[in-house]
């Protein structure tokens, strides 16, 4: 039996697209947001005294009115970043949907034979 080990150098992985890197980071802020809405939650129980003390006990995070604005902030973005990585904003793409996109190049290729 014959094994041959073939070293050669790594193929080069390309450099992601920036609809790509919006994607990925869109995909990690939302449940961030998730995170910050339930630190909104908890700190309205506590001041209702439903549950313990909340984790931040004094300073700007202390306020539920802040997570829950970073939340609805965080939301947003991400909403932002995943249109802007699907191409469905004014941002960087014409505007046009796949579906519409790939009607248009259909109906083209289908007129040369």
């Amino acid at each position: 039996m014959l094994v041959r080990i073939r070293v050669g150098w790594p193929k080069m992985l390309s450099t992601p697209r920036p609809h790509e890197v919006a994607l990925a980071f869109a995909s990690l802020l939302v449940p961030s947001a998730l995170l910050a809405f339930t630190l909104a939650l908890w700190n309205i129980a506590a001041d209702l005294r439903w549950t313990s003390q909340f984790i931040v006990s004094a300073g700007l995070l202390s306020h539920w009115q802040v997570w829950f604005c970073m939340a609805a902030f965080l939301l947003a973005f991400a909403r932002l970043l995943d249109r802007y990585g699907l191409g469905r904003s004014g941002l960087g793409h014409s505007g046009i949907d796949r579906s519409e996109r790939a009607a248009a190049d259909g109906e083209a290729l289908s007129r040369f034979p």
